[in-house]
């Protein structure tokens, strides 16, 4: 069948103008300077998803300088004109993108990118920062009113950065809802020591420099990354269950608060495998130092670290975050109860299972000694907002939350929710809403006016 000349012209023009629609839709555009959290608004960026981080850095104790070139390795998910990173403070060098030069400008704590040709949606993109500075350690109220980020310690550096602290030492995606996998690559002074996350790849010393290359092969949140050198006594081998381990601790602190932090981080690994599902990452164990400024410690991937030789419930609490709020991140910050809340009631957890006190018991007594007219109970631990998200009422209120659950749904419900937690969703992301959902499927009973009443609404529950 033959189209008139009329009818040929309007199907040409027809097509002309679904092209052009097809052409704006693709159009590059910049990505967001920031995922959206609420607390942090410009954490994170848009526009791509962080694969996997390859950083290099090179610190001096003796004038605290940083000289970093971190690669990151990204899928766009946009067609991108430009997009941004997250660093603080430090000097930008030089920039490229698929190793060719790029653009960039600064503004605040974000790098505005713009390779040399627009990145097609779902490729794979390579950038590469050169970079250099003093990185200065965050304060404020968030955590604890401690400083917090890049430390400098007597004989080297604490590197502890939740929540947006990772931009202070290298460019990242500084978001938990983006991890990556990473190689890090880290010198210093020849007679110290640098320990980072996952396995220990090679470390040699040459001129008056070590050389260590450390490389996690599971998804990691920035917050979680670490380079912390110093002075150590390393200790390696295997948890009776076999996994490896690696405790390095300051000198001067192996003999403090009487605990063999190798021993304990050992016991607590195996055990809460048992209890949470097999360990998540390939190596466990602790960095202790001596940093008493800090006055916090951080379940750091693979290796909590320790401000000092802390508790054997802290290295319980420490470790039970490798399976809540390591494997299983929090898809945004007001979810940080999903963190502290499961954390504090391992410790909890750990009770019973020395025999000192049932988790009904730690429950009570937590409860009963404070008033209704605490503020304690004041918090909203949902969603505790910014600078309150480590307040102890998202620890302890979210950990009663886990027994009043517990004892809503029985033992046999509860302890097979956990490890179905950490198997949904682990190294990925959640939130409040897909951890309710969870726990009404495995126990059959609707359960919003629990996790209304005890996460969601101020003042002291009645029992």
């Amino acid at each position: 069948m033959a189209l008139s000349r009329s009818a040929r012209l309007g199907a040409l023009a027809t097509a002309a103008a679904s092209f052009l629609v097809i052409a704006a839709s693709a159009a590059p555009t910049a990505g967001a300077d920031g995922i959206g959290d609420p607390y942090f608004p410009q954490l994170g960026n848009g526009g791509f998803d962080a694969r996997h981080y390859a950083l290099d850095v090179a610190y001096n104790p003796d004038t605290d300088r940083l000289d970093g070139r971190t690669t990151l390795t990204a899928r766009a998910t946009q067609n991108l004109s430009s997009f941004d990173l997250d660093l603080q403070k430090l000097e930008v060098t030089k920039v490229e993108v698929n190793g060719r030069r790029a653009a960039f400008t600064r503004a605040a704590d974000e790098i505005r990118i713009t390779p040399r040709s627009p990145l097609r949606k779902g490729g794979t993109f390579r950038v590469t920062v050169t970079y250099g500075g003093v990185p200065e350690a965050l304060s404020g109220p968030i955590v604890f009113g401690s400083d917090y980020g890049w430390m400098k310690t007597t004989d080297g550096v604490f590197v502890a950065c939740e929540p947006n602290a990772a931009s202070t030492w290298f460019p990242s995606s500084d978001h938990p809802s983006d991890k990556a996998t990473y190689d890090i690559r880290i010198k210093a002074p020849k007679g110290l020591t640098a320990v980072s996350n996952g396995r220990l790849v090679s470390t040699y010393a040459k001129g008056g420099s070590t050389y260590t290359h450390w490389r996690e092969t599971r998804p990691m949140a920035t917050y979680l990354a670490t380079a912390t050198i110093g002075k150590f006594d390393v200790r390696t081998g295997r948890t009776p269950g076999g996994t490896p381990i690696y405790v390095a601790i300051d000198p001067v602190l192996v003999n403090s608060n009487n605990v063999d932090v190798y021993a304990v981080t050992a016991e607590a690994t195996d055990y809460w495998s048992q209890v949470f599902g097999p360990y998540p990452f390939e190596e466990t164990g602790a960095i202790v130092d001596d940093m008493p400024q800090a006055g916090f410690s951080l379940e750091v991937q693979s290796k909590p670290v320790y401000s000092a030789v802390r508790s054997e419930s802290t290295i319980v609490h420490e470790l039970a975050h490798q399976w809540f709020g390591d494997s299983v991140s929090v898809d945004r910050w007001k979810d940080i109860w999903l963190n502290e809340g499961f954390a504090t009631y391992a410790q909890w957890l750990w009770a019973e299972h020395r025999g000192t006190a049932s988790a009904h018991d730690s429950f009570l007594a937590g409860y009963n000694s404070r008033p209704a007219t605490s503020a304690f109970w004041q918090t909203t631990v949902g969603d505790p907002q910014r600078d309150t998200m480590f307040a102890s009422a998202v620890y302890q209120r979210g950990a009663m939350t886990l027994q009043v659950l517990r004892e809503r749904i029985g033992d046999t419900a509860f302890f097979e929710l956990l490890p179905a937690w950490t198997k949904l969703h682990g190294y990925g992301n959640a939130n409040t809403a897909d951890f309710v959902r969870l726990a009404e499927r495995i126990s059959g009973q609707q359960l919003d006016d629990l996790f209304q009443t005890w996460l969601f609404t101020t003042g002291k529950p009645a029992l």
